[in-house]
């Protein structure tokens, strides 16, 4: 079972744009001097960070406090159908966890698979194979991060929220991190507080209480099209109703980390944290 968190954690995905120098330390101390409380650590172009560099980096977690989750390559397709492609994106997620347990990260997060033409029930059983296999090295190794499964944001791309709840449900150490931006982009919908309450209490209905007390959450604007997502966006310029969604966080009591994809970053990271304090 993931750690549950005392409170509500609100940060950035990356460093943020006001840090000093580009680098993840200098990034997670700006988020300590901003007043926000986690980050995300961005793998997407690769893993390219040393052993050495991600023990200093789990220093920097220990010295300040800041909670780190990661994400990982934006190139991996746990339904693909070659076995080398396949067995490439396996490595890097596991790669993810094991420099990411080195940095004090409790979540990695990454984007599952595409359909490739299959029907949603073959991806899923393939999907769900080789995250077992994941999932079963990682416990070998005794390493503690959860694999967490985002929510995508284009109809062809596996990943709604029935998908990554199950696999979350069926599969010890794997969780769901549940973009909002990609769930109201995918579906047209799910962009008010009564739609916003209705999602968490299916994450409930599935995954129990304690998941909403560990939970992982990515959030902005986001500009869509009847294919899905298109590009994220600062919360003003949207129409994502991020009042409503904090209104709903609030009331539901959750807990775990909001890591924001806006443009402007911390900008609105800070936005919701004062939204969500003010409440």
């Amino acid at each position: 079972m993931a750690e549950k968190y005392e409170r509500l954690l609100f940060g950035t995905a990356g460093t943020p744009r006001s840090s000093k120098a580009p680098t993840t330390q200098s990034g997670i101390e700006r988020v300590k001097e901003l007043g926000l409380d986690c980050m995300e650590i961005e793998f997407v172009q690769g893993v390219r960070m040393s052993v050495a560099t991600a023990g200093l980096v789990g220093q920097v977690v220990k010295n300040t406090g800041i909670a780190v989750s990661a994400h990982a390559p934006y190139w991996i397709n746990l339904n693909a159908h070659e076995s080398d492609k396949l067995s490439a994106s396996q490595q890097r997620v596991l790669q993810t966890a094991r420099i990411g347990a080195l940095c004090g990260v409790r979540n990695a997060i990454f984007h599952p698979a595409f359909y490739m033409g299959d029907s949603p029930a073959e991806a899923y059983e393939r999907v769900k194979k080789c995250l077992q296999e994941v999932t079963s090295i990682l416990k070998a190794e005794a390493n503690p991060v959860t694999l967490r499964i985002e929510l995508m944001g284009k109809p062809t791309q596996f990943g709604d929220l029935d998908e990554i709840l199950n696999l979350s449900a069926e599969i010890e150490g794997v969780g769901p991190c549940i973009d909002f931006a990609h769930w109201h982009a995918r579906t047209g919908r799910n962009n008010s507080y009564d739609e916003f309450v209705v999602t968490f209490r299916r994450i409930e209905e599935r995954l129990g209480k304690e998941a909403l007390d560990t939970i992982q959450i990515h959030v902005s604007g986001i500009e869509f099209s009847s294919k899905g997502e298109r590009r994220h966006l600062n919360l003003r310029d949207s129409d994502f109703k991020y009042t409503e969604f904090v209104r709903a966080l609030k009331d539901l009591d959750i807990k775990g980390m909001i890591i924001c994809e806006s443009p402007n970053l911390e900008g609105d990271a800070l936005l919701l944290q004062e939204t969500y304090n003010s409440l």
